[in-house]
């Protein structure tokens, strides 16, 4: 059976029996776009410090700077995928590339806190442009057999960033000062900006469905009203008006875009998607597995820098096996392999058994030193290799393909999600924990509930994308 990729579909479709025959360089392009949002989700938090002695910023001041880029972005995932999947993906690409830049040259020369904060919410904006293009494109240009490989590679940038971005900061603050990490954006925007026009295919939807403005409206109002309850809970109280007001909203806005989607022609999220085992299977199970990784990383920092007393840039550098596991694996092509032998549900069951045993192993076996937590990376890193490639090509494979932007929008909508819940629920056991135990032991619960979760979600989306493949098995016979 030979399968097809479309792109380069900006005036008729073209399929060709093979990818695109740029198609790995174009890759390492988007990587390299994709890498400068990923780093700007950790770099700021090394320079709270900075920031506050030189723009004299409140805690708030602080809260927002982080919150408003986060915010915007994962509340315009969804609407920016439709718009690349309508309007054309390498058009929305280099839009986020520019907007991207222009964020960051406003945000290095900022010289209050409130132009800050806006410059960050502008970079938010252009990140989501970027999360969901660069995974649309990938999917678009490689056969279907090169795919897994394409989104592990992906799927490690995602890694590298997490790891490196502290890093990069920490560098930069030693030597420049605090709005070097924001202008040290710009070259990389504009290598990106021109290696994109010169090499990128542009494809979109061929059908030209209507835009869904109520929709996109909706989705971002609603998505923006979760995540800031979300970010709001532990500091204001899961009981407090702003945030029981704010989740209120959330609900009957994405109550309202479920209802709309169901009753329009041309939905921005077919609401049939999720008759889709696979879809489903695959979005239950990246829930959980984010909100207990999300939750139990942002827990593994505070468990460096405060229990085994390292500073910022040290804590950053001992995160780096992590990181540094699921690149080898992806980037060599191992953790493909792996899953092309074993199937989707196993490896995913199998990652998520590993990046369990990793949170155990951080939780109980490191009493004071680095060991523990050493052994725990490397298993986290080898189970998000196996398994997070794996979940976002299950996401992707179960949307029709001239939806792609749309289906990296939900992609990196839950992660978001998984990732904000998993921080608020996880600091909340954290939190409750601290004046009856003490830190440490309030760390340790926190990890253990992390890998419960962890399990689970792993559990979960093995099963049900296993009754999917039976059920799909079945109607390819009965045809």
């Amino acid at each position: 059976m030979i399968s097809y990729t479309v792109y380069g579909m900006s005036t008729s479709p073209q399929i060709r029996p093979q990818g695109h025959p740029r198609r790995w360089l174009i890759l390492g392009v988007i990587c390299l776009a994709q890498l400068t949002v990923l780093l700007d989700n950790t770099v700021l938090n090394v320079a709270i410090p900075s920031l506050t002695r030189e723009l004299g910023a409140t805690t708030s001041d602080i809260q927002w700077m982080i919150n408003a880029y986060s915010l915007v972005q994962s509340g315009l995932l969804l609407t920016a995928g439709s718009a690349a999947d309508r309007y054309g993906r390498k058009k929305m690409l280099i839009a986020g590339l520019a907007l991207f830049g222009i964020g960051s040259l406003t945000a290095g020369l900022a010289g209050s806190t409130g132009q800050l904060i806006a410059a960050r919410a502008g970079m938010g904006v252009g990140g989501a442009l970027l999360l969901t293009t660069t995974l649309a494109v990938a999917m678009q240009i490689f056969t279907t057999e090169e795919q897994p490989k394409a989104i592990g590679i992906w799927a490690a940038v995602n890694a590298l960033g997490f790891a490196a971005g502290p890093l990069l900061g920490g560098f930069m603050l030693n030597h420049f000062w605090w709005g070097a990490i924001f202008l040290v954006n710009l070259p990389v925007v504009a290598l990106g900006l021109i290696a994109v026009v010169a090499l990128v295919p542009e494809s979109r939807n061929p059908r030209g469905d209507r835009p869904d403005l109520l929709g996109a409206l909706l989705s971002t109002i609603g998505m923006g009203a979760l995540v800031f309850a979300i970010i709001s809970g532990p500091g204001h109280g899961w009981t407090s008006g702003r945030v029981l007001g704010t989740a209120a909203v959330a609900v009957l806005v994405l109550g309202a875009f479920a209802y709309w989607e169901a009753r329009i022609p041309y939905p921005m999220l077919d609401p049939h998607f999720f008759r889709d085992r696979r879809f489903t299977g695959a979005v239950a199970g990246a829930v959980l597995i984010t909100f207990g990784m999300g939750g139990a990383l942002f827990l593994l920092t505070q468990h460096l820098q405060l229990v085994l007393g390292y500073g910022p840039l040290e804590a950053g550098v001992r995160t780096a096996p992590l990181a540094l596991t699921v690149v080898a694996l992806n980037f060599s092509g191992l953790s493909a392999k792996w899953a092309a032998r074993l199937g989707t549900p196993v490896s995913i069951a199998l990652g998520m058994v590993l990046m369990a045993g990793g949170l155990v192993s951080i939780a109980l076996l490191d009493s004071g030193g680095y060991a523990g937590t050493l052994m725990g990376l490397l298993l986290i890193g080898g189970g998000c290799a196996v398994a997070n490639p794996a979940m976002a090509h299950a996401v992707m494979s179960a949307i029709p393909p001239e939806k792609a932007g749309v289906g990296a929008g939900v992609n990196g909508t839950l992660a978001e999600f998984g990732n904000g819940l998993g921080v608020a629920v996880l600091g909340a056991v954290l939190s409750s924990r601290v004046p009856s135990a003490g830190l440490a032991a309030g760390l340790q619960t926190g990890q253990l509930v992390g890998a419960v979760a962890v399990l689970l979600g792993g559990f979960v989306a093995a099963a049900l994308l296993r009754r999917a493949e039976r059920a799909h098995s079945g109607v390819v016979v009965a045809q």
